[in-house]
């Protein structure tokens, strides 16, 4: 399996940080999460939909994390992942003891938490890691080169709900960006798009580039009209940030 296939139950009675942890595992290619506010929801889930990892809150409203731990363990040996607003060595101590395969201390970078979850998935699953270049993440975006498709994650206002769409780049959309994403950072010329994207019948191409670069903004930019991520630098091209 690919890490972005397994299924991870997070457990902690804050909305606030459960949203926040559901958005750092989404851009991280990590989309079938599951949440619980407190450890009878929690051992519902976790019978319901058989979790390949679960991130575990230390203080929870009936009960606490370690306990909730040992009650998981006597069904399954899933991999549990501690997270604690405590940082006390005898916590830390008693959760790795009990057989936690990690403890991470509140706060906590995003990089942290993610590098943490795969190094968990890889050592218990032997889990393998989407390659670099097949995705490229922009925000909220995540365009999977392989097919081609655009996915945004968004989170609608009314009562946080969350909302998926894909969008599929046209085969001109695709060489743009591939091109784009093969320099990032790197300012990428006019010309250089347009070879890669007509080979050696590119000349004459510029503005039909600009619809490309315009139709394909509309893909992967929350703001068209103001790109943060494929932007133009005049005169000489454009640059994937």
């Amino acid at each position: 399996m690919y890490i972005n296939e397994y299924k991870i139950l997070l457990v902690d009675d804050e909305k606030t940080l459960r949203e926040m942890v559901c958005g750092f595992l989404h851009r991280a290619n990590f989309h079938n999460v599951i949440t619980a506010a407190d450890c009878r929801q929690a051992r519902e889930l976790f019978r319901k939909e058989t979790p390949h990892l679960v991130l575990l809150d230390v203080m929870l409203p009936d009960g606490d994390g370690f306990s909730l731990f040992e009650d998981l363990q006597k069904d399954s040996q899933v991999p549990v992942i501690f997270l604690s607003a405590r940082d006390e060595d005898e916590d830390r101590l008693r959760g790795l003891g009990l057989g936690a395969d990690d403890y991470i201390t509140k706060p906590f970078l995003p990089e942290e938490l993610i590098l943490r979850v795969k190094a968990v998935l890889k050592r218990v699953y032997r889990a393998k890691d989407v390659r670099e270049e097949d995705v490229v993440v922009l925000g909220a975006c995540r365009v999977d080169m392989g097919s081609g498709v655009v996915y945004w994650h968004r989170e609608e206002n009314s009562d946080t709900k969350e909302t998926d769409t894909e969008i599929t780049l046209t085969a001109k959309e695709y060489a743009v960006l591939q091109k784009l994403a093969q320099e990032r950072g790197r300012i990428v010329t006019i010309d250089a798009l347009c070879e890669a994207v007509w080979q050696e019948e590119n000349y004459g191409y510029e503005n039909t580039l600009i619809v490309h670069i315009r139709r394909l903004r509309e893909k992967i930019e929350e703001d068209p009209s103001h790109p943060k991520y494929l932007l133009t630098v005049r005169g000489l091209g454009y640059r994937l940030i």
